[in-house]
């Protein structure tokens, strides 16, 4: 590891870090958290990684976010928390296996499209890299973390967040549907405007580097 890609991994671990507690806080009226305005952050931490020092120091990069991410949801898992009469723990051995196989395919899958893309215009390979990896995270996390036809995890597992299985308008406002599919959506909806935002700063940043990788 050189010691310039130390930058972007403490970026990585310091979003990993502050998404596993703001997703403790939960905004208009459940559908989000305040971690979902901050996670989308680590595309944009593995595109620059990718554009100025190429696809290795990106994997190495997302390798400390992957091993953060287990650190933080080990903690969660010991920490209890009460609510509604009973206890329970602030991360469920479901959430926790979805998020760490989230992060790790979706960032992974985000390298690979960026490089496949990097001699096009400045924008396309951080723009769609970040569409694809960003709807492959929504989709892993919430089918592995909620998903009913998901069973394989066990009954214990399951009664921690069966809470998401039940029936409620879509985005609050639509037909019936699992509430895990509008957390879902409202999820993916966030993450694809910020990806559009993350432009601004990927650009900023990389004007400021003379030698990209090629």
């Amino acid at each position: 590891m050189q010691r310039l890609h130390i930058p972007g991994i403490l970026a990585m671990a310091a979003i990993v870090v502050a998404s596993n507690i703001l997703v403790q806080f939960l905004i208009l009226d459940g559908l989000l958290t305040w971690g979902a305005f901050t996670y989308p952050f680590a595309f944009l931490v593995t595109d620059v990684m990718n554009r100025v020092y190429g696809p290795g120091a990106a994997r190495r990069v997302i390798l400390a976010g992957f091993l953060t991410g287990i650190l933080c949801s080990l903690i969660g898992t010991q920490i209890m928390l009460q609510g509604d009469g009973y206890t329970y723990a602030a991360v469920s051995l479901r959430i926790a296996v979805g998020s760490a196989f989230a992060f790790l395919i979706a960032q992974m899958v985000d390298v690979a499209v960026f490089d496949r893309l990097r001699k096009g215009s400045w924008w396309r390979a951080p723009l769609i890299s970040s569409i694809i990896g960003s709807a492959l995270d929504t989709a892993i996390f919430f089918t592995i973390g909620f998903a009913q036809f998901i069973a394989f995890f066990g009954e214990n597992a399951d009664a921690e967040i069966n809470w998401a299985w039940g029936h409620a308008p879509l985005l609050n406002a639509g037909p019936d549907v699992p509430l895990w599919v509008s957390l879902a959506l409202a999820d993916w909806m966030v993450k694809m405007t910020l990806a559009l935002i993350a432009l601004l700063p990927f650009r900023a940043i990389i004007a400021k580097k003379l030698t990209p990788a090629a």
